[in-house]
């Protein structure tokens, strides 16, 4: 990712035009569905997929903030209400091929049973499934405790490769079961997901019923497309191989092998760390989740 600020914008709700969050994309000022034009798409060549660690090195925190009983992230995170202890934290997921990742309606998918998308009744919106997964990763013991976050919709929200500062911006809706939606990353675009939307966060004090994490040294571990084993049944990929592991894959990349990446950072024995640690909590403008889709 870019060294320059993340643009924080309200994105106007329509057609849901946005996935996580209003602070994701900078949504232009009418139906973002008149923007996803097939005609654009480009297959030629493959996708691969990267973790940028500069979005996570330079956007985290640990502070006590307020976890609403009602926000789709604490009820499908099994957070308890009231004020945690947490630590948040951006990511941003790269499309450095020279095509596009390419996914596009949902409600397709969902038709065809190919077990790519789930409906969120809570978000109110299709996620796409296993599209990446959050760690925390205690630094001298291993031992790892999982994020808030569940589900996860695919659009470009910024231009990533100075080369292809021009290549078009085709995704931006995640689509509902009334909307036909249109996921995917172009080629030189990401898909950025950042420290205040809902779920971006691993619980501290426990809130969430795994163990305290104490004070110490951790890594944040993002793995995107992330690997899997292969039916037990049958020894066989439902959907991807990667020839080089034998592990699945929810789509094809030139290359797996870049798919994850470690961040260090710190907890305090209390108080606030971290880059972002001076900022204001986020609101319910914030994550609109369920409420603005």
């Amino acid at each position: 990712m870019r060294l320059r600020p993340l643009v924080f914008l309200v994105p106007i709700a329509l057609g849901c035009s946005v996935s996580e969050g209003g602070e994701r994309s900078l949504v232009a000022s009418r139906p973002a569905a008149s923007f996803n034009d097939p005609s654009r798409i480009d297959l030629t060549g493959s996708v691969d997929l990267i973790v940028d660690p500069k979005a996570t090195e330079n956007h985290w925190r640990v502070k006590n903030e307020v976890v609403a009983g009602g926000a789709c992230s604490a009820i499908e995170g099994g957070v308890t209400p009231g004020n945690r202890r947490l630590m948040r934290f951006t990511v941003t997921t790269p499309n450095i091929g020279d095509a596009d990742n390419f996914i596009g309606n949902p409600r397709a998918h969902v038709a065809a049973n190919d077990g790519l998308y789930e409906f969120d009744t809570c978000h109110n919106h299709y996620h796409f499934k296993h599209y990446a997964t959050y760690k925390l990763i205690d630094a001298v013991t291993g031992h790892v405790w999982r994020a808030a976050k569940r589900g996860f919709c695919m659009l470009d929200t910024d231009p990533y490769l100075p080369s292809l500062r021009d290549a078009p911006r085709n995704y931006w809706n995640c689509g509902n079961q009334d909307i036909d939606g249109f996921q995917g990353i172009s080629k030189g675009w990401n898909d950025t997901y950042v420290w205040s939307l809902g779920g971006q966060y691993f619980v501290l004090d426990g809130g969430d019923g795994q163990a305290v994490v104490p004070e110490g040294r951790y890594y944040i571990e993002v793995e995107v497309n992330p690997a899997y084993d292969p039916d037990p049944a049958t020894g066989l990929c439902p959907r991807v191989t990667d020839r080089a592991t034998g592990k699945c894959h929810q789509f094809a990349e030139s290359n797996y092998a870049n798919n994850t990446t470690r961040v260090l950072v710190w907890v305090a024995a209390s108080g606030p760390s971290g880059p972002e640690k001076n900022s204001k909590d986020p609101t319910s403008a914030d994550d609109i989740e369920g409420s603005k889709l």
